[in-house]
């Protein structure tokens, strides 16, 4: 039986792009905030537009696992990017909320993101992005429903 070669196909090349990006971002990034992690900005960002998110729902959105979450959100109040506080409501969750150094990072953060996005997508026209969006959620479609 012969297999084509991981190098070989597409999912290759969709993880190199990947790998690619935020090893350039990460780069952009700590040029001018130097103890940010690109996953730790995501946080920030996701927190600054929707406050009421639990710890699990930002793990979500970030593709982290609750332990991995759990270990960048205690990262991030070491380092005074965000507060945990106990949920007065349900004692058995937390509150986590930006600091002002959080928010601060903030007005840095999203210009370099943009760039960031802009030049790594030179030469890719409007109707290319269209295209890859849509394959791309067929491909995770595809696996969510296989599950």
């Amino acid at each position: 039986m012969s297999i084509t070669l991981p190098s070989e196909t597409v999912f290759h090349s969709i993880e190199k792009a990947i790998k690619e990006y935020r090893k350039f971002s990460q780069k952009n990034i700590s040029n001018q905030i130097e103890d940010l992690t690109i996953d730790q900005g995501m946080v920030l960002l996701f927190l600054d537009k929707h406050s009421e998110l639990t710890q699990k729902e930002i793990a979500a959105l970030v593709f982290k696992d609750n332990a991995s979450m759990t270990r960048m959100i205690n990262l991030m109040v070491n380092k005074k990017y965000l507060k945990r506080s106990m949920n007065t409501i349900d004692r058995r969750r937390f509150t986590i909320e930006l600091t002002a150094k959080g928010k601060e990072v903030l007005e840095t953060l999203p210009p370099i993101i943009l760039s960031n996005r802009e030049k790594s997508l030179e030469g890719i026209s409007k109707e290319e992005m269209i295209q890859l969006e849509t394959i791309l959620k067929k491909i995770a479609a595809n696996c969510e429903k296989s599950e």
